[in-house]
């Protein structure tokens, strides 16, 4: 019979094992970074259609190679096909908007003097009244600061375009790394939750959350943020505002942070109109942005998150900003799902101590559910 290797956890032999198992573990870690992002989108796109590939397979029983292969298509054609069109667009608009910047033509200077020079009597008492009387020095802050934003966001989709033979590199890797991840995720996912050292409810249990948030950031979040985003490039292409899809992009990356949403670009636009006498261009921007652009949120994630599980707006605002400082565009994602691991964490450790946890994470209508019958 096989002696277990951990029969006597103190001796000397299995110590150096847990030290080589870490050991090896952060050194294939640190091989694997350079890229993290592929591996880490293969995973999310994996784990956000696993319910398509298991409908495959369900069709076609014992061909789960060719039910991945077509799983995998279905994701090229209809997500990322689109995606590479939009940003093809996205890069070539970034490069008119730098070199306008740079030639001059574009000062969003020019444009906050010409709201300034619009204010009311009224307005600039209220200012005044505020302290800010120094219109000049605060012209000044806002002017540099929307000037570095837009050259920071502008600059960045560029970059994709003048870094192409990495990003296809990653691209390719992460599309090789999809396909094993919906052949073969289901036993790797199993066998890696049978190794960790938990008692088996609290790994289903954070097994179950960690796929729920994943696919509720993806499904809810992104899908949510890129009507919005596409919204609002339609609405700034009606009205003839230059790179629409530089600014519809922008409104769709913003509308993943709630309490700022796409209001941030499409707002001083419209007030811009309206100061600079386009009334009916700033009235048809306004009511856009809020009758459409702003409830799209209200009506679209109840129907595509239904009953996932929901962060707080709070937990979410600061964890989307704390994960994209720390890990690029791709803590958006990364950075909720780590919240949402920590509260399910702490969650069950209050459960196991029958305490109240401070953060719920089950969702409002099942918490008004009355309590089952004895």
């Amino acid at each position: 019979m096989k002696q277990p290797l951990f029969s006597n956890s103190g001796s000397f032999e299995n110590r150096f094992f847990l030290w080589l198992l870490v050991f090896v573990s952060l050194a294939f870690l640190w091989v694997l970074s350079p890229f993290y992002g592929a591996v880490f989108w293969g995973a999310v796109f994996a784990i956000v259609f696993a319910p398509l590939h298991a409908r495959l397979l369900k069709t076609m029983p014992l061909r789960n190679t060719l039910a991945a292969a077509l799983a995998l298509l279905f994701i090229l054609l209809l997500v990322i096909f689109p995606l590479s069109l939009v940003s093809a667009l996205l890069v070539q608009e970034a490069g008119l908007v730098v070199q306008r910047m740079q030639s001059g033509d574009l000062s969003f200077r020019v444009y906050f003097q010409q709201i300034f020079d619009a204010l009311p009597d009224w307005a600039n008492g209220l200012l005044t009244r505020f302290g800010l009387t120094d219109m000049s020095l605060v012209q000044e802050r806002v002017a540099v600061s929307l000037t570095q934003g837009s050259q920071y966001f502008a600059t960045q989709a560029l970059s994709i375009g003048q870094n192409t033979f990495d990003f296809l590199m990653s691209f390719f890797i992460m599309l090789y790394l999809l396909f094993f991840f919906l052949r073969d995720g289901t036993a790797l996912g199993q066998r890696m939750t049978d190794t960790l050292p938990l008692d088996a409810d609290i790994k289903r249990d954070l097994s179950s959350k960690f796929i729920t948030v994943i696919r509720a950031t993806v499904k809810g979040n992104i899908l949510v943020a890129m009507v919005q985003g596409a919204l609002g490039g339609l609405i700034f292409w009606i009205l003839g505002i230059h790179a629409p899809v530089l600014w519809g992009t922008l409104m769709a990356f913003l509308s993943l942070l709630p309490a700022i949403g796409a209001a941030i670009v499409w707002l001083p636009v419209a007030i811009y109109f309206l100061a600079t006498g386009a009334v009916l261009n700033g009235v048809l921007l306004t009511a856009f942005g809020v009758l459409v652009i702003g409830l799209v949120d209200n009506l679209l994630r109840p129907l595509l998150v239904g009953k996932d599980t929901k962060l707080p707006d709070y937990v979410v605002l600061m964890s989307t900003i704390g994960g994209m400082a720390i890990f690029g565009l791709n803590g958006f994602v990364i950075g909720p799902v780590i919240a949402a691991m920590f509260i399910a964490a702490w969650d069950i450790f209050s459960t196991s101590r029958e305490v109240t946890p401070l953060v719920s994470l089950t969702p409002a209508a099942e918490e008004s559910k009355p309590p089952p019958k004895p």
